[in-house]
C-alpha cells in the first residue's frame, strides 16, 4: 500500500467517524426537549468539546478535497467544510462538469488576483459579485460568493492550481478566464503591478501563450498600440495581414467557443468579442481602411 492510499484511507476513516458523530448529534437534538434546542449541548457534554466537534469538517473536506480534486478540490473541500450547513443540506454540492469546473476554476484564480495587493478592496468584491450573480443567477450567485469568501481566507498556490486548469480546460475557456480576472484587477479603477503579475503567472503556468496573454492585456490596458496588441500583430504589418489576424482573433474569441459553458458565459464572452471588432475598427480607422 503506497503512501497515497494510505493518506486516503486515514482521510475516509476521519470522514466516516464525522458522518456518524453528525447523526448521532442530529439523533440527540430531535429528542432534546425545546430548552435544549438552543446550542446547549446533552447534559455530561463538555461544552468546549461540542464546540470543537463542529470544526472537523473544514479538514475533512480538504482532505478529501486534496485526494480527488486536486489542488483546486482540497481549497474548495476546506471552504465547503467551513460552511458546514450548506454542506449538510447538500447546497454546495460540486457537479463535475464545464460549466462547474469553470465556475470553480474562476472563484479560486478570482481569489489569487484579490489577494495578490496584500487587500480585497470592496469594489473588487463588488464587481466579483455582479458577476457571479448576472452570470449564474442570484441563488447560486450567492452560494458562489459565500465559497470565495471562505476561499479568500486561504493560502493559494498559484502555480499548483494554475496547472491543474490549464490540464483540463480548453483554450477557449481559458482565454474567457484571464479575460475575467483582468476585470476583477481593473475593478478598483487601476491596475495594481502585483495583480497583473498573478494573471501573468496564471497565465504562463496555464499554458497561454504570452501573445495571447498581452492581447487581453490590451484590451484593459490601453497604449498607443492597443489595438495592434489585441490582434497579435506589430504596428508594421501590412492591411492584408491586418485582416488576416482579425479574421483569425475573431474566429478564436467567438462567444460560441464557450458555449459549452452555457448561456451565461457565452453572452459574458461577448464582450472580449467585441474587443477584438473595436480594435479591427480602431486600425481600419487610423489607415483609413474601408
Amino acid at each position: 500500500m503506497n503512501l497515497v492510499t494510505i493518506i486516503v484511507v486515514i482521510v475516509l476513516v476521519i470522514f466516516a467517524y464525522a458522518i456518524f458523530s453528525m447523526r448521532k448529534k442530529v439523533s440527540d437534538t430531535d429528542t432534546d426537549t425545546q430548552s435544549n434546542r438552543d446550542k446547549t449541548p446533552p447534559p455530561g457534554v463538555d461544552p468546549r468539546f461540542a464546540k470543537k466537534r463542529g470544526g472537523y469538517g473544514k479538514w475533512i473536506g480538504g482532505g478529501l478535497g486534496w485526494a480527488f480534486g486536486g489542488p483546486i478540490g482540497a481549497i474548495l473541500g476546506f471552504a465547503l467544510g467551513s460552511m458546514f450547513e450548506g454542506m449538510s443540506s447538500g447546497q454546495y454540492a460540486y457537479r463535475g462538469t464545464p460549466r462547474g469546473d469553470f465556475a470553480m476554476s474562476l472563484l479560486v484564480l478570482s481569489a489569487a488576483v484579490m489577494k495578490a495587493d496584500q487587500k480585497v478592496m470592496r469594489s473588487e468584491l463588488d464587481y466579483v459579485r455582479a458577476f457571479f450573480y448576472r452570470q449564474f443567477g442570484d441563488t447560486e450567485g450567492a452560494r458562489l460568493i459565500q465559497m470565495l469568501n471562505e476561499i479568500l481566507k486561504q493560502h493559494i498556490n498559484v502555480q499548483e492550481v494554475s496547472v491543474q486548469v490549464g490540464q483540463f480546460m480548453d483554450d477557449s475557456s481559458k482565454l474567457q478566464l484571464v479575460h475575467f480576472l483582468f476585470g476583477i484587477a481593473a475593478a478598483d479603477g487601476h491596475y495594481h503591478p502585483d495583480e497583473v503579475g498573478v494573471i501573468e503567472q496564471i497565465c504562463g503556468y496555464m499554458g497561454v501563450t504570452h501573445a495571447d496573454y498581452q492581447s487581453i492585456h490590451a484590451m484593459f490596458v490601453k497604449d498607443p498600440h492597443w489595438a495592434y496588441d489585441v490582434l497579435e500583430i506589430t504596428k508594421n504589418a501590412t492591411d492584408s495581414e491586418i485582416k488576416k489576424a482579425y479574421r483569425e482573433m475573431a474566429k478564436r474569441h467567438h462567444p460560441d467557443k464557450v458555449g459549452h459553458l452555457g448561456d451565461d458565459i457565452k453572452r459574458a464572452a461577448t464582450e472580449k468579442f467585441q474587443k477584438v471588432n473595436m480594435a479591427y475598427e480602431e486600425i481600419k480607422k487610423q489607415r483609413g481602411l474601408p
